[in-house]
């Protein structure tokens, strides 16, 4: 299980990198990307509400598998966005501590 930690996720995201310029034919990845960043981003949307579908049924097992697609779509997104995973850890690490009550009423009002 060591390898199943928070690098997974590099891991993921350095093979959606590897497979963004793909064949669109073979390559989900490439498919979407080429597809655009509407398309992504409904695509991560889709999959949101299937894991919320899932977490209000109780089925563990789909929302183990809607998590991992919910997780897949979103690193499609920071890559169509110009991010890498360390910017949001380093979001994450500024957050940690710090109640979300406290967070979100320090956020500039828009």
């Amino acid at each position: 299980m060591a390898d199943l930690d928070g690098t997974i996720l590099d891991r993921l995201f350095s093979h959606i990198e590897e497979r963004r310029h793909g064949d669109p034919q073979t390559s989900y990845t490439a498919k979407l990307v080429q597809q655009g960043r509407r398309k992504i981003a409904q695509k991560l949307g889709e999959e949101a509400v299937e894991a919320v579908i899932e977490a209000v049924r109780g089925d563990r097992d789909k929302l183990v598998s809607e998590s991992a697609d919910l997780l897949y779509h979103l690193l499609v997104v920071w890559l169509d966005a110009g991010l890498k995973p360390e910017t949001i850890y380093q979001e994450l690490r500024r957050r940690e501590g710090i109640s979300g009550i406290a967070e979100k009423h320090a956020r500039p009002k828009s």
